[in-house]
């Protein structure tokens, strides 16, 4: 997808390949870009907005064939919703929902002029239609050329092209990050296995991140039996991938950290998922996926911070060696864990790459990310991913990002009358609590690997790092990328410099 800024008259934009998009707002008010267009075509739009049920909310569109006047193929009038809440969110959604509607058009150039955006304004449409247009086809070997997207180039309306086009670099940065997240998490198992993961983390090195691999006869000398014990069954060999950004002035400057749960196909081993829908798991490294996203983004936009970003590679098989329900697994901390159901792996991978990471880096602060729970679905549904913590600075930091980015969250409680539920009476714990509650508790066991003092927050993906069908015109069915946006806004805005 090529993205051009351009300013001035935008005459030599348009022609016979291109599609124009213009703005209005609910309160029935055309955007400056928009009256010239109705102005040019004897008063089109609005002849088309009184004719039919388009209100200008947002990501609404109207589609009219270019009327005499106008050199474009199409015009296209979006919705940007209520003039006083035009923010960079709603431009982001406009710019989104425009591309959607003509990707396929058969036109080869969107332009989309909306009238007197700011260089940051430009900058975050170019960044909308870059994440609107990821499409995973790379195994696609018979689809019709009518099928696929024919826009090609967009071009953004600025008065500052210069100062936009800088603008730009960051939140391409971003974007790069949040299409690498997508690429891992649509990948195959077949494909995408803990190895191949590692492969591609390291080859990351290009942007100036450092990357290490431990294999499983490093991660044994550790002792890291907990993490070591889900990928038992498998014939791919279980990976710890450390990636290191240093870009503070100080770079011995203490870290700030991330940890992803990589289980890159989640079977539930022993304790066997059921056989419909189990193709979804291959997005069950979704975790990992995000923090690599993340620390590609914080390189690629030379983020003054120093960052961690922990992997913990697994495949959870059931074969003659795979872990038993019953089996007692002593962990990295030195703590004991009884596996009551092998279908609780993310957390006991989490436990050894959360302890290695304090261990190790003495952090400011740990986010763990990972799809771990169906309750968290069941209680937040769709759109929300859970966040649990035991610092509020650290939560309302997450907070803010969240809303700024559009990746929402929602604090759940951590409530220590519930902490008993994984109380084991062969070992130091459980690996599961119970239905009740089960995002708590499984959140209740990662903070067992937590040392006193350390502000840590665990972000439960499981409802929004894949999406079946999605509403929002940025995000594709299936890999969203989530978690990338939100923690790259809540670095930049509160740990850089």
């Amino acid at each position: 997808m090529q993205i051009d800024f351009v300013s001035g008259d935008l005459e030599a934009s348009l022609g016979a390949d291109a599609v124009l998009a213009v703005l209005a707002f609910e309160e029935k008010v055309l955007s400056p870009a928009a009256q010239a267009a109705d102005a040019a075509s004897g008063g089109a739009i609005q002849r088309a907005l009184s004719a039919g049920r388009f209100k200008g909310s947002k990501s609404q569109t109207l589609d009219i064939l270019a009327p005499g006047g106008l050199k474009a193929a199409r015009l296209l009038v979006v919705g940007a919703g209520k003039q006083a809440e035009f923010d960079l969110l709603a431009i982001e959604q406009a710019a989104a929902a425009a591309f959607q509607v003509v990707k396929a058009s058969g036109l080869a150039t969107l332009v989309l002029d909306f009238s007197g955006l700011s260089p940051e304004q430009a900058a975050r449409a170019g960044f909308a239609v870059r994440l609107a247009a990821y499409r995973f086809d790379r195994y696609r070997t018979k689809e019709k050329p009518e099928a696929k997207p024919s826009i090609g180039r967009v071009l953004i309306a600025v008065s500052d092209v210069a100062a936009a086009m800088t603008a730009y670099a960051t939140e391409a940065a971003v974007a790069d990050g949040v299409i690498f997240t997508r690429d891992l998490v649509s990948e195959p198992a077949n494909i995408l296995y803990p190895a191949e993961f590692a492969k591609r983390v390291k080859a990351l090195e290009t942007l100036g991140l450092e990357v290490e691999i431990l294999g499983e006869a490093e991660m044994e000398k550790l002792g890291m039996g907990s993490l070591l014990g889900v990928g038992q069954g498998s014939r791919r060999e279980s990976q710890l991938a450390v990636i290191q950004w240093k870009g503070a002035a100080d770079k011995d400057a203490q870290p700030v950290a991330f940890v992803g749960k990589g289980v890159c196909f989640d079977t539930g081993g022993i304790s066997i998922k059921p056989a419909d829908g189990m193709e979804d798991m291959k997005f069950d490294m979704g975790g990992a996926g995000a923090v690599s996203g993340l620390m590609c983004a914080l390189a690629s936009r030379k983020a003054k911070v120093n960052a961690i970003g922990i992997l913990g590679l697994v495949e959870n098989m059931p074969d003659g060696n795979a872990q038993r329900p019953g089996d007692i697994v002593t962990s990295m901390s030195g703590q004991t864990i009884e596996v009551i159901n092998t279908d609780a792996e993310g957390r006991l991978v989490l436990a050894d790459a959360i302890w290695y990471c304090q261990d190790r880096f003495k952090p400011k602060f740990i986010v763990d990310l990972a799809t771990l729970t169906g309750a968290i679905i069941i209680a937040l549904g769709n759109d929300y991913a859970g966040l649990f913590s035991n610092d509020d600075t650290l939560s309302d930091n997450l907070l803010a990002a969240s809303k700024a980015e559009n990746e929402p969250l929602w604090r759940m409680p951590l409530p220590p009358q519930y902490d008993k539920l994984i109380d084991s009476p062969a070992a130091d714990m459980k690996n599961i609590g119970g239905r009740a509650g089960g995002s708590i508790t499984a959140a209740l066991f990662i903070k067992r690997f937590i040392k006193d003092g350390l502000p840590w927050a665990h972000l439960d993906i499981a409802s929004t790092a894949w999406k079946k069908s999605a509403s929002d015109p940025t995000i594709p069915e299936g890999a969203t990328g989530y978690g990338v946006r939100l923690l790259n806004r809540m670095v930049a805005d509160k740990y850089e410099g």
